[in-house]
């Protein structure tokens, strides 16, 4: 074959093809009103979303797709106006299928308009959100139901907190004293039993007022999460416990109150973890932003343990740590190795604060 290749531009898309290609499009609506919003096109995927086909519904008024109280209050006319004022409108409710049922949309209106600038109608796109609206309000609930589950805990931790401390330790001091009064009453054979008891008293005083601040430890509600960890790392870990640590954080935003105590209460066991059975003299503690969250590293220079000691020497430690976090809507992970320490790391979610629409159900 002999001649000169001549490139020529491409045809543009016939307007035959490009009906064709909207009209077989099923995940969209896609359809034209005109000047005065009677339907006068209609896809595929408009008669998949809506449930009319081209028969039933040309020529009809698009108003029919909208609940009784937005077409009592001018909403589908409001609309039109607003895409001649400003170009286009994109809104988001409920709409009705023609067997009745409601479906929450995505609509665009956009107005149509000819060289010389005189209005031809409109071309409107549909697309049902509902599977998305239902499982952002299935994520709405899981947090709401999660807020009441850690307020709940919280308040039955302060609840057993103020009886232990008003009740309990109250009645081991009075006892403390009367083993101390009668050891000075007694002969000195029976006085040395009186103070080992009374030793034994104290002991049981200091353990259960550990327990009532491990139980409510002030600061979380009331500085936010940073300040409490410090707080508790400086008065138990170095104070306490007589061990080093660091603390490092890179978050980019304060996490909410349930978020914050549920970080507080994992690294608290962690902790209490590493103070009984890893034997260290070091624990490194870490926060950072990540995914949408906060990712949390507890680690301890201590012995390290096999797996199968790991799960049974922090047995209940384990179960309580990954179900905080699982219930959070996060993961839990824990590796050990005799002589190299233990790292407890988990991520949580840190979403923003429920606005205050989302305290109620959009009713349809």
């Amino acid at each position: 074959m002999t001649g000169k290749w001549v490139r020529k531009p491409a045809a543009p898309l016939s307007e035959t093809a490009f009906t064709l290609l909207v009209q077989g499009v099923l995940d969209y609506g896609i359809f034209m009103l005109d000047p005065q919003g009677h339907i006068i096109s209609w896809n595929a995927g408009a008669e998949r979303i809506k449930g009319y086909s081209a028969s039933d519904i040309l020529g009809q008024h698009f108003s029919v797709f909208y609940p009784p109280e937005d077409q009592s209050s001018g909403k589908p006319q409001w609309e039109l106006e607003t895409a001649v004022a400003e170009g286009r409108l994109e809104d988001e409710g409920w709409r009705v299928r023609k067997d009745g049922s409601r479906f929450w949309a995505n609509v665009v209106i956009t107005a149509l308009w000819d060289e010389e600038g005189v209005l031809q109608g409109f071309g409107k796109v549909t697309r049902d959100m509902s599977e998305r609206r239902a499982a952002e309000q299935a994520l709405t609930e899981r947090r709401r139901l999660f807020s009441h589950l850690v307020q709940a805990q919280e308040t039955e931790r302060r609840r057993i907190a103020w009886d232990v401390h008003d009740d309990s330790i109250q009645a081991m001091v009075a006892v403390g004293m009367r083993l101390e009064l009668l050891a000075e009453r007694v002969p000195e054979a029976h006085a040395s039993e009186l103070r080992r008891l009374e030793a034994t008293v104290r002991e049981a005083i200091g353990r259960l007022r550990s327990l009532t601040f491990r139980l409510h430890p002030p600061g979380i509600d009331r500085h936010g999460l940073v300040e409490g960890l410090s707080s508790h790392l400086d008065d138990v870990v170095r104070s306490t416990w007589g061990m080093e640590y660091s603390f490092e954080h890179q978050l980019d935003r304060e996490p909410t109150p349930e978020t914050a105590i549920t970080i507080f209460r994992i690294i608290q066991e962690a902790l209490l973890n590493v103070n009984k059975h890893a034997r260290a003299s070091r624990v490194d503690v870490r926060l950072a932003s990540a995914d949408a969250g906060i990712v949390t590293l507890v680690v301890d220079d201590g012995a390290g343990a096999s797996r199968s000691e790991d799960g049974t020497r922090t047995h209940f430690g384990v179960i309580e740590m990954r179900e905080r976090a699982e219930t959070a809507g996060g993961w839990w992970s824990m590796t050990s190795r005799p002589g190299k320490g233990t790292t407890v790391e988990f991520w949580v979610p840190n979403p923003p604060p429920a606005p205050a629409s989302e305290l109620s159900d959009d009713a349809p």
